[in-house]
């Protein structure tokens, strides 16, 4: 199983993946309009791989076949004083 990643021109850290290249004919227009134009970033093969860096693979690969496309949001960011915070009133 093969699948097209793209990046977002309006979030930053977004990615849009699909099962060929330039087809969002299943991904929702107004996610669209909201993702901006897709730009390409890679081709990547799901089949021989056990996991990849910031999504989970199995879900990548079911919400493909199911749903047609599968948006990976960015990480959460870290509050650093918040866990300081934590450590200093403990």
């Amino acid at each position: 199983m093969f699948c097209v990643i793209y990046c977002s021109a309006k979030k930053e850290q977004t990615y849009l993946y699909v099962e060929k290249k330039d087809n969002f004919s299943r991904v929702p227009k107004p996610l669209l309009q909201q993702f901006g134009t897709p730009r390409f970033v890679m081709t990547l093969s799901l089949t021989d791989r056990k996991k990849l860096a910031n999504a989970d693979i199995d879900r990548v690969k079911r919400e493909l076949i199911e749903v047609g496309y599968y948006l990976q949001f960015p990480p959460p960011v870290e509050n650093i004083m918040e866990d300081y915070r934590f450590l200093v009133n403990n």
